[in-house]
């Protein structure tokens, strides 16, 4: 395995996604007390707002990115965010409740992101350790950004208004210098090719045979992505307000949770990534989805009869949301491409799964706000991860056998024509 390339992927994947994130995340740390509008909180029709762009987004994302050719990533990349900068400058110049409408703009393109980032480490050898380390970009930058933007709050003096569009600017030369950096990456190299199969674009016809084929399983993930993706956002979007009920308000606490988190999915994705058989290692990340959901559900129990503090149960129901969010965002679907030899690339299963996952977290404010608009944000969490850890248990379980009855019909099926 190279290790230079790793570096320098590494580098440039991470540091480009972990940049994103300061034109999306930074105004979730602010409180906006007390505004309301139409009888809904302001900050949950700010974070709607944002999310509807960013899930429509994804839609849109099913198709260019699917169809994206390589030469025109980093100038879609460097437009993308720089659009998503300039309606953070609309938001903070527009009275409330019209600057709403620049938080749907700033989702906007943002949404495609990910999809040109992972383009360039899918097909790989490296690409599990690749998509893994990017992966781990998104559990430190939330909340490394959020620190910032309170930084920004504090000590700079900028009102909540502002400070999403200040703390962009810090972040501008950063990200394209990292996108440049992945722009300079050599293609695939024969190796990879052959143990990981060629990636190619993914026509109308292509996508649908795709999902004809796999449409019980990827129907059931997908809507536990949506589940993970609803409530891992909640957990995002809300970190402060969580987090002050739990009797935590230091800045730095966004980050000290989180780094932890990225570290231990890092290793373990890391050493299933440094499995070369591609069915074996589909199938323990099996095992970690199922593993994940049991630990959810018993540090939650365990933090509710106060057997463990608020910070641990926090790391570890977070490391379970992760280390089943994580390989849904590339590195399961690698694998499933690899495993059985399907023609096409990742990204089209990732918009899939993100676009209708983001769709879970626009409705899951809504139920909060409308539903349960009585309950703590706290008390919300707690009681939606038991939902979310037992559904996860049974489509895991669901997706283990489907995918082991495939693999042994194919290898059946080539017994049967070696022998022939």
């Amino acid at each position: 395995m190279n290790i230079r390339f790793i570096a320098r992927a590494s580098i440039a994947a991470f540091g480009t996604y972990f940049c994103m994130y300061a034109f999306r995340k930074p105004f979730t740390v602010a409180t906006f007390a007390d505004e309301s509008f139409w009888g809904i909180d302001y900050k949950i029709l700010l974070i709607i707002a944002q999310v509807v762009g960013y899930t429509l987004s994804k839609f849109i994302g099913i198709k260019v990115i699917s169809e994206m050719k390589s030469g025109k990533r980093m100038l879609a990349l460097v437009s993308f965010i720089l659009f998503a900068e300039v309606s953070l400058l609309g938001f903070a110049i527009t009275p409330a409740p019209y600057n709403i409408l620049f938080l749907f703009l700033n989702g906007l393109p943002l949404g495609m992101v990910w999809g040109i980032v992972f383009s360039y480490l899918e097909g790989r050898k490296a690409t599990e350790l690749l998509g893994v380390i990017l992966s781990s970009s998104f559990i430190v930058s939330s909340g490394a950004v959020k620190s910032v933007g309170k930084i920004v709050l504090d000590s700079f003096g900028f009102n909540e208004y502002w400070m999403p569009f200040i703390t962009g600017l810090f972040f501008i030369i950063p990200l394209i210098f990292f996108a440049w950096l992945l722009e300079k990456l050599p293609k695939p190299t024969e190796e990879d090719t052959r143990l990981k199969v060629v990636r190619k674009p993914l026509d109308s016809a292509g996508r649908k045979k795709l999902f004809k084929e796999f449409s019980g399983p990827l129907i059931l993930i997908v809507f536990f992505f949506m589940l993970l993706t609803a409530l891992r956002d909640f957990r995002d979007n809300f970190a402060r307000e969580i987090w002050d009920s739990l009797g935590y308000k230091d800045a730095s606490i966004y980050s000290i949770s989180e780094i932890p988190i990225a570290i231990i999915v890092l290793i373990i994705l890391g050493v299933i990534g440094s499995i070369s058989k591609n069915y074996k290692a589909f199938v323990y990340y099996h095992y970690v989805l199922f593993v994940s959901c049991l630990a959810v559900i018993i540090s939650t129990y365990l933090f509710q009869y106060n057997e463990i503090s608020a910070l641990t149960w926090m790391i570890i129901s977070g490391l379970g949301l992760y280390s089943c969010y994580v390989p849904f965002n590339g590195i399961f679907f690698d694998r499933m491409i690899a495993t059985f030899k399907i023609n096409g690339n990742v990204g089209f299963l990732i918009y899939i799964a993100d676009a209708f996952g983001y769709l879970g977290s626009i409705l899951i404010l809504l139920y909060k706000n409308f539903g349960k608009g009585d309950i703590s944000w706290l008390s919300f969490f707690t009681y939606a991860l038991y939902i979310l850890a037992f559904i996860g248990i049974l489509i895991t379980l669901y997706s283990f056998y489907f995918f082991k009855a495939k693999k042994n019909k194919e290898q059946k099926i080539n017994q049967l024509v070696y022998e022939s």
